[in-house]
């Protein structure tokens, strides 16, 4: 798996649009497509996809503290609008877009700095125009749920590009 390092790395539109949701997520697993430079930023990449499904795996460092000196809520909600998002990606078809529209997060316990978890995104409806998923982020070692979510998200079917 490689980073994007810069825009031009990146697939353009009209690529990403060419593919269905499920192959660009292949894609990035594969490391024939770039992942996003969030995962090197937060330490968490892509593990698996599924139809429906995706899980996201990573460990927050020190630089991903609050200034308590505990994991900041954002790197929660980070891998969980990741993974819960990119479920319903799976189920995106070729032609079109999607992003978030909101989500939720309930942290129920601190992840011990270095710890590494798993981030599942199950995809609970997908149709024309909007997905729902939800998520959660569980210890590798210790299996223990730390965090939960829910997220809606817009499908947007694009127009065909001109040639």
């Amino acid at each position: 798996m490689f980073y994007a390092q810069g825009p031009e790395d990146l697939l353009s539109v009209a690529q990403a649009l060419d593919l269905s949701g499920h192959d660009f997520m292949q894609g990035i697993l594969d490391g024939h497509h770039p992942a996003p430079p969030i995962g090197k930023t937060l330490n968490y990449k892509l593990h698996a996809v599924g139809d429906g499904t995706i899980t996201f795996r990573g460990a927050p460092l020190f630089d991903h503290c609050n200034p308590m000196g505990t994991v900041h809520g954002g790197w929660y909600g980070t891998l969980l609008d990741s993974a819960m998002a990119c479920a319903v990606m799976t189920k995106v078809p070729k032609g079109s877009i999607y992003t978030t529209l909101e989500y939720k997060i309930n942290i129920l316990r601190s992840i011990p700095l270095g710890m590494e978890v798993d981030t599942f995104g199950i995809t609970d409806h997908s149709g024309r125009s909007t997905g729902v998923a939800h998520g959660e982020i569980r210890g590798v070692e210790d299996g223990k749920l730390y965090a939960t979510g829910s997220t809606t998200c817009i499908i947007m079917q694009m127009p065909k590009q001109k040639t």
